[in-house]
Order: C-alpha cells, then structure tokens, then sequence
C-alpha cells in the first residue's frame, strides 16, 4: 500500500456550512485534501497550529501526557480509507518496540500527531477515491480531482472562497 507523506496546511471554514475543514498537504507535492472536521477537533488543531496555551489540557494534550508518562511513542497517523464520505484513520503506537494500530477519526489522529511529532500519511488509493485538488505555484491555477462535476464544482466554489490568509482556524 502505497503512502502519501502529508503536512497539516492550515484550518479554513467552509462557507456554506459554516464546517471548518481541515486542509491536508502533500509534503512532495502540490495535492490538497480538504476533510470537514469537528468544531472541536478544529480548536484543538488551531490551538497548536498557533501555539495557544490553555490553563488547563485539552483532551489531545491530556491524551500526550498519558502517553508520555507510560512512555508510548506515536511515530505516524495514517488516512487509511474513504467509506460512505466517512474518512478513516488510525494512530500507531509504539509500546516498548511493539507496534499497535489504533482506529481514529482523521482529525483526532493530527491533532494527536501535531503534539507528538508523528508523521502524517495517506493511503493512495484515498487520495484518489477523494475530491483532493492542486494549486500550481506557477499558474495559480487549480486542478479538481473528484468523483462527479457536480462534486468538483460545489468544491471548487467553496475553494475559491477560502481566504489563504485564514486558513488557520480561530476561535
């Protein structure tokens, strides 16, 4: 299976619904996966995209510490399907040399993998089964790739009206 090596891009809000969505970036590339995530998990994102401390831990940051102190290492996050519109993801965790996969929501797993370090991938054949798009640095011109028009043009709409210069989220 092969594995798309991705960064956090930033938190933007989806103006029709008001959802935030979460923005995906191919760390050797120009491919954007945008997945509409939680209020919640977007705050917590945001909150370590811009380095808010709060007084007391937030359920991601509560969720480190545990880990540190049992000395579990989380090395990477994987999106691993795409069923239903339903993304799919899992948390690896290394305890004591062993590996164990944990079922996640995508948006827990990088608000996790932002506070520990771990890499963030995607399974290929998710990005393609996805509505992903590319912005070419040269032409600023983007690429929809989808699985109808009607698709490709709702997500295109939304995009285009998508300020780069919010694209983190902020409460």
């Amino acid at each position: 299976m092969e594995k798309i090596k991705m960064v956090i891009h930033g938190i933007a809000m989806d103006p029709m619904t008001n959802s935030p969505i979460m923005l995906l970036k191919e760390a050797e590339g120009d491919k954007i996966l945008p997945i509409w995530i939680g209020v919640l998990e977007a705050t917590s994102i945001a909150a370590k995209l811009e380095n808010i401390q709060f007084p007391r831990p937030l359920t991601h940051d509560l969720m480190k510490n545990i880990l540190d102190y049992l000395g579990v290492r989380i090395p990477k996050i994987e999106i691993v399907d795409l069923r239903d519109n339903t993304y799919y993801a899992i948390i690896t965790l290394d305890v004591d040399g062993n590996t164990i996969d944990i079922d996640a929501r995508p948006s827990d797993a990088v608000a996790i993998a932002l506070r520990t370090g771990a890499e963030i991938f995607v399974h290929k054949e998710v990005l393609e089964k996805s509505q992903t798009f590319t912005v070419s640095p040269e032409e600023g011109k983007e690429e929809m790739v989808g699985t109808t028009q009607e698709e490709k043009e709702k997500l295109k709409k939304i995009l285009e009206n998508l300020d780069p210069q919010h694209f983190k989220y902020k409460m």
